[in-house]
């Protein structure tokens, strides 16, 4: 069972605890924990937020769990949006986000004492999938995308939005309004942030979203590149034409920007105040330190070394 499936199996909210000994100092990954064989940590690390990171934030917190037995990491998976509103709260420690923070949001957090401190982890590139029996979409443009998810939509079959597909009623499925998928989307093909179709099947949860689109035969959806990846064998993926000609989301394009407009930076969040916690501060040191090799393990495209070394410098 891959690390994506065994964690997204624990649930939307996930505490594991690794008991027993831990043999050596080094992670799985070869990176040296300079705390020794059990850390010399204690205490807990609390993470929620983007579904889209959940997956990458679950696979270090086991990792670090596993050479940390007495430090307890959760990680959630309430949205973008909803995860700032605890985050700037103080409930959380760190924020999963699919979109960078909100100047609002940002103010509450400074209203509550908290300095917002920005980390980018990996690439992703929204994925647009259809139904494996789908037979005749092979590319959208970023017109007809509008023309689907638009408020007050007209469009109502696959016959609205070209002439030569059958007249078959499209099931729509998309994430809820307090995703950051939902928000970029949203900017970058709708043309303005928030505004979208209200009659689609919505949740913050993507494999509640990659269901519905493998149970109908003429569905539509969009969610993170993992989670395409990750069950490629029973979606199909449109490409996408920004104006360039159609683009299949890869490492390659997502990294490179030619999937556009629907490649972007992934992040986490985490407050000064959090930093002071010891736990807290190793937690982010090892994300940093091993979010290269784990990335790519759930199915995201990781950043280059110099920008894992910059976010590292930055915490010091």
């Amino acid at each position: 069972m891959s690390m994506f499936k065994k964690g997204l199996m624990l649930g939307s909210v996930v505490a594991v605890l690794f008991g027993g000994a831990v043999g050596c100092a080094q992670s799985e990954s070869g990176k040296e924990n300079p705390e020794g064989n059990n850390g010399g940590l204690s205490g807990s690390v609390t993470i929620d937020g983007s579904s889209t990171v959940y997956p990458i934030s679950q696979a270090v917190a086991e990792d670090f769990m596993k050479e940390n037995k007495d430090v307890r990491v959760t990680v959630g998976e309430s949205g973008t949006g909803g995860g700032f509103k605890k985050w700037s709260n103080g409930e959380t420690d760190i924020n999963d986000a699919s979109r960078p923070i909100k100047d609002e949001e940002k103010t509450k957090a400074t209203e509550s004492g908290i300095e917002p401190i920005e980390i980018p982890v990996a690439y992703d590139g929204i994925s647009i999938v259809v139904n494996k029996e789908n037979d005749f979409v092979d590319s959208l443009t970023v017109d007809e995308l509008k023309k689907i998810w638009e408020p007050e939509s007209k469009v109502k079959t696959w016959q609205d939005v070209r002439q030569e597909w059958p007249a078959e009623e499209i099931k729509l499925y998309g994430p809820g309004t307090a995703s950051g998928t939902f928000d970029y989307f949203t900017d970058e093909i709708v043309g303005e942030e928030g505004k979208s179709r209200t009659d689609y099947t919505n949740s913050e949860d993507d494999n509640v979203l990659v269901k519905g689109v493998q149970g109908d035969k003429h569905s539509l959806g969009y969610f993170g590149y993992a989670y395409y990846l990750e069950n490629k064998d029973n979606l199909k993926v449109v490409k996408v034409d920004g104006g360039k000609g159609p683009i299949e989301p890869t490492d390659t394009t997502i990294n490179d920007g030619t999937y556009a407009p629907l490649s972007r930076p992934i992040f986490i969040y985490v407050s000064n105040k959090a930093l002071e916690k010891p736990e807290v501060k190793a937690f982010v040191q090892y994300y940093l330190e091993t979010a290269k090799d784990l990335v790519g393990d759930v199915g995201y495209v990781p950043l280059k070394d110099e920008e894992y070394q910059a976010s590292l410098d930055k915490i010091k």
